[in-house]
Order: structure tokens, then sequence, then C-alpha cells
């Protein structure tokens, strides 16, 4: 348990019906019968564990604040594992803001991003996977990215992480009980069972670096840019993919001279679309800035959306974006295909051959549904299924496995070149050791600040 006690708005800022604040830390009922009178004159100490008592928050004159709702959670049956007191208020700025000061001049001090969970962390509440699930579950932008959230909060995957680690463990036991006792030799089979063993380890890692880019999709939304010459569709189909008039659509071309950025629901893939302007060579000022920033986004997105226009034949414009996008992952849509074509599409394929091509109308919506059913083929990359919800989802965790895969990989060397024992288990030690940074069990004190200090502070 943490010295000092902590204090902070757990709410978000602003107007709202009801605000919250959260104390957490050894004095916390004792801060909160400073500043708290219950109706019934019940200290907050005397007052039994999770339940909610009305009175009023008062300052040091004993001047009333605002109305309010008390709730004791006494510890360790609390998020943070400590006392805990929340304070629920009318949710303005003004009424919050003095009920914070109030806790602060109590005895509390303010609480740093994240520290409520950190301390959750520390006091073994939570593994270091959960505690990032926390903060993935309240900004979450689909039900897919909420469900995988949800799962890395319930410990699933933790509990694949803790099982390789349960194994690798085991073959270090398994070794150095023979290394203990050198009179019995190692059986060659003990060492076949442990070769083994890794390959099948290495193999479920794999696994789960297979699902690091849809984690990491799922988790911070896909950046997509929409791009194409003016007049193709582009505002229309931002429109059309976000099913509300977002974006302003004329035949006036040069209508989009800035970026449009959006979050759109595909399947339950947070995607962020950037409606671009329209590439062209212009004179206008302001409309080449946005065209400048339209060829900046083909080059930092991670898909394009590449429309051109089914009733116009190839312009010198058309011919310059399949130049930008030649090495690029897209999606070439062919629009307005319930008008006349005059658009020779083979030409585009010829020279984009490995590109995906899908005919759509923007404007009697056909061809949506393909689009959709690529851009979710392309993320899942048939190797996950939909539904699971142990993905890896940040780069951090994707990196510890790749560290930890190389040291099975040596492990295995080691055992090819039949080396020692010792040396195997330094090699297994080295691996069972780097993936325990995963869920904290062997992570530096500066990793941990580093991670939580990118919390929202009251979490």
């Amino acid at each position: 348990m943490q010295a000092d006690t902590i204090s902070a708005i757990a709410t978000a800022i602003g107007e709202g019906g009801i605000g919250i604040i959260r104390i957490s830390g050894e004095k916390a009922l004792e801060i909160a019968a400073k500043v708290f009178r219950p109706k019934n004159a019940k200290s907050p100490g005397d007052m039994a564990s999770h339940q909610a008592v009305y009175g009023m928050i008062i300052d040091e004159d004993g001047m009333m604040i605002d109305e309010a709702i008390c709730l004791i959670m006494r510890a360790p049956h609390s998020y943070t594992r400590e006392h805990v007191v929340e304070l629920q208020c009318h949710g303005g700025t003004m009424p919050l803001r003095q009920t914070l000061a109030l806790t602060y001049r109590a005895g509390a001090r303010p609480a740093e991003p994240g520290e409520f969970t950190k301390r959750a962390f520390l006091n073994g509440r939570l593994d270091l996977t959960q505690a990032q699930a926390v903060m993935d579950i309240i900004t979450s932008k689909t039900e897919a990215s909420l469900r995988m959230a949800e799962g890395h909060l319930a410990g699933k995957f933790s509990k694949k992480i803790d099982d390789v680690r349960h194994d690798i463990l085991a073959m270090i036991a398994h070794l150095e009980a023979s290394i203990d006792f050198p009179e019995d030799d190692i059986d060659d089979v003990v060492i076949e069972e442990v070769q083994s063993r890794i390959e099948i380890i290495r193999s479920q890692i794999s696994g789960l670096l297979a699902t690091a880019k849809t984690g990491k999709i799922l988790r911070d939304g896909l950046e997509t840019a929409i791009i194409g010459k003016p007049n193709v569709g582009k505002s229309s189909l931002l429109n059309a993919l976000l099913q509300e008039q977002r974006a302003i659509v004329t035949n006036v071309p040069g209508t989009t001279r800035d970026s449009i950025e959006e979050y759109a629901n595909i399947g339950g893939i947070p995607l962020r679309i950037i409606d671009t302007a329209g590439i062209r060579d212009t004179d206008d000022f302001v409309e080449k800035i946005g065209v400048d920033k339209a060829r900046a986004y083909i080059e930092r997105a991670s898909l394009v959306l590449v429309l051109f226009d089914f009733s116009r034949e190839i312009s010198s414009e058309d011919e310059d974006i399949i130049k930008l996008i030649e090495d690029k992952e897209a999606l070439i849509l062919i629009n307005k295909t319930d008008l006349k074509g005059l658009l020779s599409v083979e030409k585009i394929r010829a020279k984009l051959p490995l590109h995906k091509f899908i005919e759509i109308s923007t404007i009697e919506e056909t061809g949506l549904d393909q689009l959709r059913k690529a851009i979710t083929d392309m993320v899942y990359s048939d190797q996950i299924q939909q539904g699971e919800s142990a993905f890896v989802n940040n780069i951090r965790e994707a990196d510890i496995l790749r560290a930890a895969d190389c040291h099975l990989k040596e492990a295995l060397m080691t055992i090819r070149h039949s080396m020692s024992a010792d040396f195997i288990v330094i090699d297994l030690r080295s691996a069972w050791e780097k993936l325990g940074e995963i869920t904290g069990d062997t992570v530096g004190e500066d990793i941990i600040d580093q991670i939580f200090s990118q919390f929202c502070i009251g979490k």
C-alpha cells in the first residue's frame, strides 16, 4: 500500500448530471470525514463498506458546497486494494473543483495520470496487461475493440502468456534437477522433449504475433486515406461509410480543400478515415496546400482507398495517382458505375496488377458491402477469428514476444550444438524473464511509470 493518499476528479470535466471525486489511500476515510457531512450525522469512518450515504460537501467553515453521495470501499475490497472513497457530486465544473480542493487541504495530494490503476497493479489486483486494458476500454471505438479490451481485462491474454511461462519454467526445473545431480546423466530423451516443447512454444508465440497487426488496428484504428482527382466521389464515399452527411458534396472541383478526418465502424474495425483534397495541379494557394497534404497522407496511411471515375476517361491526374499508390496497400474503387462507362478499367488494372478492384456507386450505394468485406478481410487476414479477444495490441508487447522468441531460438541452437544443459537453461530463463515483462512480473519501475503516464488523470 502506498504511503500517501491521492485524490482526483474521476469523471469528464464539464457540465453533467454527476461528477465523481475519487480518493484512495490510508487516510481516505479521514479525509472524507473532513469534507463530507452525512445526513444521518454518521462519520464516513463508521460507514459500512460499499454503502452509499447521502449528505453534503462542506468547507472548513461549515459552509455547504454541494449535495453529494459518499461511497466507502474499504481495503482490500476496492479498485486499488486501498481504502477508496467516491464523492458523487453534481457534474458542474465549480462544485467538483471546489470539492477537489477541499480534499487537498484535508491531506490528499493530486493523483498522477493513471495512478489509481497503477496502485491496483502494484497492489496485485491487476497485472500489467489488465491495467492497460482499463484505458483501452475507455478509448474503444467499436464493439470489436471493446471486446478485445474486455478480454484483456478478464485476463485472457495474460493467461496465454502465463501458460507459456509455466511451460518454460517446467523445462528449466527439469534441466536444473539434472544439473544438480550430475551422477545421473541427462537422458537424450529429456533433451529431445525440451527441444520439441521449445518448438511448440515458438509456434504459440508466432500465433500471438500474427494477431499484432489486427490488435493494434482494433486498439488505435486503421488510418485510411481516400484519394482521387477532384469530383471523383471522395466526399460521397466518406459520407456513405459514415452513414451521415459529414462532407460537403458538390459538382464544383476543389470543394474539399483541406482534409476531413472521422472514425467509421466497418465490421467492428475502427477506420480513421481522412477525406483528402482532390489531387490535381492548381494555382489556388489554399487548395494547393490541401493537395500537398493529400500526397503526404498517401505515404502515412496504412490503407488507401483510391477512387477512379467510371464516367470519365483516364486523365493525367489519374496517371499521377497510379504512380503514387503502386507500392502502397490500397483498394482500387471504380466509382459512378451507375453512369455510362468511359474509363478503361483494364488499362488501370494492367498498371496495378496486385491490387484489388471493386466497382461501386456512392449514389446508389452499390458495391459498399464488398468494400466493407475487403477491408475486414485485409485486417483479419483470415488468420484470426473475429471473436478472438486475446490479441497482441501494442508495439511493446510485440517487441517482447519477438525478443523471447529469439532466446528460444538460441536455446534450440544450443541443443543442436550439443552444448551442456547449463547453457540451455540460460537461454530458457532469458525467455521466461522477457515474457514476464508483458504481465509486469519482471518489468522495471521506469517502464511501469512510462506506461501509466499515458493514462488519464482520475483512472
